[in-house]
């Protein structure tokens, strides 16, 4: 089986609900190449294909492949918006501390929460004819902050018309991981000061009851402390900066052989106390941020990444807005806390 020669346009960047892959599956459904050496690829790549354009490897088509007819340069915006999401996409811990994602269609968007009691966080047998506890959901007062990040990405078309796609695919992955970086800021700024519905994190301060020790001690005996608060919850993840990670590696207790060939083997950071730890500078010195990645974070997107595609299609790249839409809301009270050190 061939490609369809479908007639590639601008509109179809437009159409509502619809993102521009979408729309070329309606048209060229990808269940037609069952059984055919085409199945597993899916319309967009199937009409890289038909303009014989190859974005990666030693053998990757230039720019300019893009330009060579009007129906291959609609092609261009999604192929930047593709390789963004995937820069986005590398080393993206955000899956790893958020407990659910919605997508919406809007500019607004209000998130529900439930504030148990302490009747509700104890269980107990009911009797016969007693009443079933209740738990409420609300909806939140305040409307989630979105953030439109992004980065305008500025080229002469003379100026990378020649350069390989492999290559112009690493700048563009870039960009994705800086808009990445910054979504992770938001969600760090979100656990801790909270989404703007009175759900500030609960702070806790070694030297302070319920956190032992002298005031700047970090040891196993703060962190035990710390994972105490959580009942009913787990702490099942940990955030902090390199300079406080670095401090919680030196902690006798979590030099623990295991855990270092557990490191050594996966690349991955574990404690004692079965959180998983992640590094980000963004979050503030002497500051560790703890939570139950199953209840406390909500992230919201406001569709895909976006393009300018028009100015990408006409101008030949020059001057053009590659955007994310995104925030995020707290979901359950007493998923999250920070300790201070």
């Amino acid at each position: 089986m061939g490609y369809e020669n479908l007639r590639l346009e601008k509109g179809m960047y437009r159409q509502a609900g619809m993102n521009f892959t979408q729309v070329l599956e309606s048209l060229d459904p990808s269940e037609n190449y069952r059984g055919t050496a085409l199945e597993g690829t899916d319309a967009f790549q199937r009409q890289l294909k038909r303009f014989g354009i190859r974005a990666k490897g030693a053998g990757s088509s230039k720019v300019e492949k893009f330009f060579s007819t009007m129906d291959s340069a609609v092609l261009f915006p999604e192929y930047i918006a593709r390789t963004v999401r995937q820069g986005m996409e590398e080393n993206d811990i955000l899956p790893a501390i958020t407990a659910t994602t919605t997508v919406i269609d809007s500019k607004d968007y209000r998130s529900i929460y439930s504030v148990p009691t302490e009747e509700d966080l104890c269980s107990h047998w009911l009797s016969e004819g007693e009443k079933i506890p209740e738990t409420e959901v609300k909806t939140k007062e305040n409307l989630v902050s979105l953030t439109k990040r992004g980065r305008m990405l500025v080229a002469s078309y003379e100026a990378i018309r020649y350069q390989k796609l492999d290559l112009f695919g690493v700048m563009l992955r870039q960009i994705g991981a800086h808009i990445q970086k910054q979504q992770l800021s938001d969600a760090v700024n979100v656990l801790i000061d909270g989404d703007g519905n009175d759900n500030e994190s609960v702070e806790y301060v070694v030297g302070n009851t319920p956190i032992a020790g002298p005031s700047g001690t970090l040891g196993y005996e703060q962190l035990v402390d710390f994972w105490a608060q959580f009942d009913p919850f787990t702490m099942n993840t940990i955030l902090c900066n390199n300079n406080m990670l670095t401090r919680m590696l030196k902690i006798p207790e979590l030099q623990n052989p295991m855990t270092g060939l557990n490191f050594q083997g996966t690349g991955k950071l574990g404690t004692p106390l079965g959180a998983q730890m992640y590094r980000l500078n963004m979050v503030p010195e002497d500051i560790i941020i703890g939570l139950d990645n199953r209840y406390a974070l909500e992230m919201v997107k406001a569709g895909d990444v976006m393009v300018e595609y028009d100015k990408l299609i006409d101008t030949q790249l020059e001057r053009a807005a590659i955007t994310f839409i995104s925030g995020f809301g707290k979901i359950c009270k007493g998923a999250s806390a920070h300790l201070s050190v």
